[in-house]
């Protein structure tokens, strides 16, 4: 079959049969023209195609590169994540290839359906462990043991860590992941059927001296709703989309409730270090602003009205009399 590799013993023999006249290279040609047949395997379905298979490679690094920066920030440790692979297999073949004892995330990611798994390597949950425990990151590597605060302190490590996630989807689908179980035994998965497809993206991690692997186990039902926007075509779009009514509306009143410092500057004056020291109540500055001067209305720290002081019910005030146009800066 095509893609077949010989052993050298069968590649002697090719040769040794062409040398000798018993097979010629045309009939060759002839045998491998008419066998174009390729077994499929019922059972190893495949679900994604190439292109949606590269878009989740390319969410999934980015994934990788912000994990990267969160776990080094919180385990206060050299870290490293990349992707090491994005395969579609059947769930069964998924569950036979992780250990046997391990730390098992299983998380939601509303609004799609379903359950997504994050099996961490016991090498790897210790060494979180031991990291934020004030270890060097060493530890026995055994997850069946945990005890309840070891599970909680690795639980909250990996809640916050779905920030991450949420961000490295954005561009598809915003999703809200929150984890609803853990697990330290795959036998308990019952999740979908064994011979459902599924996407096992798995990452090497390096954590100071400890390595080991992340796998997020996606099963197709997740993913179907949002399949189309893997496609090359959904990625390459360049347009801005223009929000709903409903964005818009939700937009201005924010800004409607946005505050902003708003300062009145009076004058500017100098004096030597000598004066400021004796300065006391009652003492006068003097400016560099006349008594009917507008004073200069600033919002931030940009000027953009001129105003008048007075009083308004017994408090200072100011009565805007003109509006300053500057530059660019007008526009923000």
């Amino acid at each position: 079959m095509p893609g077949d590799i010989l052993s050298q013993h069968e590649i002697d023999a090719l040769l040794s049969a062409l040398s000798t006249g018993e097979m010629s290279a045309e009939e060759m040609k002839k045998e491998d023209e008419t066998r174009k047949v390729k077994v499929y395997d019922f059972k190893r379905a495949l679900r994604f195609s190439k292109d949606q298979i590269r878009s989740l490679t390319r969410i999934h690094e980015n994934f990788a590169r912000l994990l990267t920066t969160y776990f080094s920030a919180q385990l206060r440790t050299y870290v490293q994540i990349n992707v090491a692979s994005v395969d579609q297999i059947p769930f069964e073949e998924f569950l036979r290839s992780i250990p046997n004892m391990t730390l098992l995330n299983i998380f939601e990611v509303p609004p799609l359906e379903g359950n997504i798994i994050m099996e961490v390597n016991p090498n790897v949950a210790y060494s979180m462990l031991d990291r934020l425990m004030g270890g060097v990151g060493d530890g026995p590597g055994k997850v069946d043991n945990m005890t309840e605060i070891e599970t909680k302190i690795l639980t909250n490590l990996f809640e916050r860590s779905f920030d991450n996630l949420r961000e490295a989807w954005s561009g598809i689908i915003e999703i809200d992941p929150f984890l609803s179980e853990v697990e330290v035994n795959p036998q308990f998965l019952q999740m979908i059927s064994p011979n459902e497809t599924v996407v096992v993206i798995s990452f090497n991690i390096v954590i100071g001296e400890s390595s080991g692997m992340i796998n997020i186990c996606i099963p197709h039902v997740v993913l179907e709703p949002i399949v189309p926007n893997l496609s090359v075509r959904y990625w390459m779009q360049t347009n801005k989309k223009e929000p709903t009514p409903e964005q818009s509306v939700i937009l201005e009143k924010r800004l409607k409730k946005a505050t902003l410092p708003i300062t009145t500057e009076l004058g500017h004056g100098a004096m030597s270090i000598e004066d400021f020291l004796y300065l006391q109540v009652g003492d006068v500055i003097s400016l560099d602003r006349k008594i009917d001067d507008p004073l200069l209305v600033k919002v931030g720290d940009i000027p953009k009205f001129t105003a008048q002081p007075g009083h308004l019910r017994n408090r200072m005030a100011v009565q805007i009399i003109d509006i300053l146009n500057g530059g660019d800066e007008d526009d923000e």
